[in-house]
């Protein structure tokens, strides 16, 4: 899947990405990495929102598992089962959230498990950056159903 195919997917099935103007700015099969502005994002202190951040991350870490199993040729619904979002600074402009495995070995044991039991769950991390700096972290939990 290309970057663009995955914008498309995103603002077609997804509203919230089109709002919120997300552009998928590099795709790879070990990261993806989604950006936005500041305007659509903004909150009454100038800077973005921590809904719009946390909604950024979290689209990131499920478009990371997303291209892997289309990659992979496996229909499965994805969804967040828990996350957590750390803060790190406030962001005065356009952000990213960078995705990747938290754990790179977990890949086999989760599409093994996804293919003899139909569900499986796996940790994905995406990092929240501005202007070359570290803004934030999202520890996610996604389980996969086989569709």
């Amino acid at each position: 899947m290309h970057a663009e195919q995955l914008q498309a997917y995103l603002h077609q099935n997804i509203p919230l990405s089109r709002a919120m103007e997300v552009s998928v700015a590099a795709i790879d099969p070990d990261q993806v990495r989604l950006t936005a502005p500041l305007a659509p994002n903004i909150n009454h202190c100038a800077t973005v929102f921590g809904g719009s951040a946390s909604a950024l991350a979290i689209l990131a870490a499920w478009s990371l598992l997303h291209i892997r199993l289309r990659a992979e040729d496996r229909n499965a619904t994805l969804l967040i089962q828990r996350n957590s979002m750390e803060y790190e600074q406030t962001v005065a402009g356009e952000f990213s959230a960078r995705a990747f495995l938290t754990d790179a070995d977990s890949w086999p044991r989760f599409i093994k498990t996804l293919s003899r039991r139909g569900k499986a769950r796996i940790a994905v991390t995406s990092v929240l950056e501005h202007e070359g700096a570290q803004a934030g972290r999202l520890c996610g939990e996604f389980v996969a159903l086989s569709s």
